[in-house]
């Protein structure tokens, strides 16, 4: 699987929601595109991710 552009290795199929959590994502704050197609974030607890994937993730922060 790649994850902005590097490629990182997952050995069992896992939730997105989980992975953002593991790699220590505020999934509130994140934006997440998976394979070209942008998943809205009530799916992330249902949206499985596999090895063939490819991911962009972008994370919003506050301030001014």
């Amino acid at each position: 699987m790649y994850v902005n552009g590097q490629e990182i290795t997952i050995k069992n199929k896992i939730s997105l929601n989980e992975f953002l959590k593991n790699e220590g994502y505020d999934a509130q704050r994140t934006a997440v595109e998976k394979n070209g197609v942008i998943i809205p974030k009530k799916s992330f607890e249902t949206e499985m991710l596999s090895d063939n994937d490819k991911l962009e993730i972008v994370c919003f922060v506050g301030g001014g």
